[in-house]
């Protein structure tokens, strides 16, 4: 879904031009993915956890916020606070936070009726 709407909104071509890697949803890459990031890298990650060798064998790997991400994507390295809050002076938070309704979304729905399900 994340894919889609990047594409979408006409920015994937952007993230993808400045290098980085959009990977499908899962637990992180080292479960649901299955994929690593290359040996002794460091990584900036939005997943829930992190331990010793989890994203890459040797990885440095920061587990960051969404905008704190987005924010090192573009910067290409960890911003300083006045650098952080310069990103985000301007809050886009009407057209950032969409609730997806994937109930709602034809291309999602599996003709289920949820009611009588089990």
């Amino acid at each position: 879904m994340d894919d889609r709407k990047l594409t979408e909104e006409g920015v994937k071509s952007s993230y993808a031009r400045a290098g980085a890697q959009i990977e499908i949803p899962g637990c992180s890459l080292c479960m649901g993915n299955q994929a690593r990031v290359a040996a002794g890298c460091t990584a900036v990650s939005t997943s829930t956890r992190n331990f010793p060798n989890r994203l890459g064998q040797g990885a440095n790997v920061f587990l960051a916020s969404a905008e704190l991400a987005s924010v090192v994507s573009i910067m290409g390295r960890f911003p300083t606070v006045e650098e952080y809050f310069e990103f985000t002076k301007e809050t886009l938070s009407d057209d950032l936070y969409q609730y997806l309704q994937f109930d709602a979304m034809p291309e999602y729905a599996l003709g289920i009726d949820v009611k009588n399900v089990g």
